[in-house]
């Protein structure tokens, strides 16, 4: 029996949770599919693709990989520090960012969908 849209978000959203790292949707689908040997990719790029539509995860477009949302950030943009070295993920609050991110693609009449900042560097822990 299929499950529910909503409950292989929730399940997807489990595994990102249990990981303080990026995982790409294979290593989720990897992870799941020890419970659900027949599960598919497409079944994992749904999910992950409605959750980030909701803004309960988020894509390294970088990376190609995904975390869960450990912030709230309705009307804002998620700035995302990752580690070169140990590849942790920091979240932060972009409020203060938005009026002038959003400022730059209004010149060009550009229509964004959504905002994303990634910097990349060292962690506080590797940097030293």
């Amino acid at each position: 029996m299929r499950k529910q849209a909503a409950t292989r978000q929730s399940d997807v959203l489990e595994v990102l949770t249990r990981h303080d790292k990026p995982l790409t949707a294979y290593a989720i689908l990897d992870q799941m599919k020890v419970e659900e040997p027949d599960l598919a990719a497409p079944t994992v790029y749904r999910a992950l693709a409605a959750l980030t539509d909701q803004g309960r995860a988020h894509k390294l477009e970088s990376l190609k990989a995904f975390v869960a949302c450990r912030c709230e950030h309705d009307s804002s943009v998620p700035v995302l520090a990752m580690c070169g070295n140990c590849g942790a993920v920091e979240e932060h609050d972009g409020t203060r960012l938005l009026s002038e991110l959003s400022a730059i693609p209004k010149r060009t009449k550009f229509q964004p969908e959504r905002y994303s900042v990634e910097i990349h560097g060292l962690c506080k822990d590797c940097a030293v």
